[in-house]
């Protein structure tokens, strides 16, 4: 056998078996999307506290108040107090 008969059934091989996974791809079902109304449901509630904040921009940081809720939503996030306070 000779290397040009070698190459090409190897190349008729592997269209064959590119072939064959592109058909089994095919039959596959396809996977549930989720719906719009389930994302929206999922997506945490924004505290207004926070929203006001970020709205303040860089004065926020000085804000008392910002403080606070900033330091409250880093502990609902986290789970426990900032070790440095």
């Amino acid at each position: 056998m000779s290397a040009r008969l070698a190459f090409r059934l190897a190349a008729a091989g592997f269209a064959l078996l590119a072939i064959l996974v592109a058909a089994l791809q095919a039959r596959r079902p396809a996977p549930p999307t989720p719906s719009p109304q389930t994302a929206v449901q999922a997506a945490a509630p924004v505290d207004a506290r926070l929203q006001r904040c970020q709205a303040l921009g860089a004065a926020g940081a000085q804000d008392p108040e910002c403080l606070r809720a900033w330091d409250a939503a880093r502990t609902r996030f986290l789970g426990r107090a900032r070790a440095d306070r």
